[in-house]
């Protein structure tokens, strides 16, 4: 097991992570609990998390799983308050459940967008809210959510995901300034693209870091506290000028980058 002194501050000693079961989600699990941390984990996979708890169990690591919907207030509260009588109160969260599919404009229908910003944006709202009352009356905890580098800007054939992610920017923002007061700690973690079950399906071509890459960077981003956290360095900066660019000309990159047809 890790030392503690790996994290400013103080150590968590329960991390409850939702999509748990696969992707990054059980890749920040395994790290977490080499450091010693008990792992409370959420994901709507049972098969996902049997494996996960197998995998821990099998190192020695405290574990403990529940099946739950992050989109279902009640059923998240439910399991947290399942996991919290089998491991103790969660310090840490880290909402790391997501759903991520193309939205093209040229055919917009409204239930796979709804469906991402249940997942990517209420998922995680739930799930700070399951865990954020506790956190305030022991004045310590640790809220960390897994947003995107596609929030800084709309992206094509990316809208829903997009605005999901810009949506959980702008909640952990507003969280961070009220929250310090009380002690508690939020980071908003905006990686690129990584290789997933999920992202292989997506039938867009783009650069993708690998799963154990982006965990590692997450897990010291988390361990040194920081408040916000963007990679790769050369997505991070092209997005950023993007962003900073006349409209016009922004538009007029991501429609070369995406290789669209060019405007009549």
């Amino acid at each position: 097991m890790a030392s503690g002194q790996l994290y400013a501050k103080w150590q968590p000693q329960v991390a409850l992570v939702t999509g748990a079961g696969s992707g990054i989600g059980r890749q920040l699990s395994l790290i977490l609990a080499a450091d010693g941390i008990a792992i409370a984990a959420i994901d709507l996979s049972l098969e996902g998390l049997q494996s996960l708890e197998k995998e821990l169990q099998g190192q020695g690591c405290k574990v403990a799983c529940e099946v739950a919907d992050v989109t279902d207030a009640a059923a998240v509260q439910r399991a947290v308050d399942a996991l919290t009588q089998r491991l103790g109160p969660p310090d840490l969260l880290i909402a790391s459940a997501g759903l991520g599919c193309e939205t093209s404009a040229l055919a917009l229908a409204p239930e796979p967008i709804n469906a991402v910003l249940r997942v990517n944006l209420i998922g995680v709202s739930n799930s700070i809210a399951a865990v954020l009352p506790g956190m305030l009356e022991r004045r310590r905890g640790h809220l960390v959510a897994l947003s995107s580098l596609a929030s800084y800007r709309g992206l094509p054939k990316m809208a829903a995901y997009c605005a999901s992610k810009a949506g959980v920017n702008a909640l952990m923002e507003s969280l961070r300034v009220e929250l310090a007061p009380s002690g508690i700690i939020t980071t908003i973690v905006c990686p690129g693209w990584i290789r997933t079950a999920m992202t292989e399906k997506l039938k867009m071509k783009v650069p993708m870091l690998e799963v154990a890459d982006a965990a590692a960077r997450i897990a010291a981003a988390i361990r040194r506290r920081r408040k916000f956290v963007a990679f790769p360095r050369g997505a991070r900066w092209t997005l950023a000028l993007i962003r900073s660019l006349p409209r016009s000309l922004g538009d007029w990159m991501l429609a070369r980058m995406f290789r669209l047809p060019k405007t009549r």
